[in-house]
């Protein structure tokens, strides 16, 4: 399969994951859902863009790979502390989901940061757009 197919299938799966991540963390309670959370709206929608419309050009790859560390980040960051779930779910289903997600989210996010990396690195100077 060619690299650039697999970054674009894999950046899509680490954005819809983190979409799900960010809507189940509101639906709990966890994170805001007030009009001061809208800046996710513009990560996700540049992480998009990037992907999408600008993946063959430099800068396009420097901002999906952002976007891939962001994915990788988040479950890290999570991880922190008293641990993934960190106490807050009783149910155990929606903590297998959230937990299930988290992990997606890491695995897809990293494969997106090295495919990203690969593009970068095997790129011509003077293909820069």
């Amino acid at each position: 399969m060619q690299p650039r197919v697999m970054l674009t299938v894999s950046s899509l799966l680490s954005v819809v994951l983190f979409s799900l991540h960010w809507a189940d963390e509101m639906a709990r309670g966890l994170a805001p859902g007030t009009l001061a959370a809208a800046g996710g709206m513009v990560i996700l929608l540049v992480w998009l863009s990037a992907t999408l419309v600008f993946a063959d050009r430099r800068w396009g790859l420097v901002l999906v790979l952002l976007g891939a560390l962001l994915a990788s980040a988040v479950p890290l960051l999570h991880m922190s502390g008293r641990g993934l779930v960190l106490g807050r779910y009783a149910n155990g289903e929606a903590m297998f989901f959230w937990v299930w997600v988290n992990i997606g989210m890491g695995a897809s996010g990293m494969l997106s940061a090295v495919l990203a990396l690969r593009l970068l690195a095997t790129r011509a100077p003077s293909q820069s757009v």
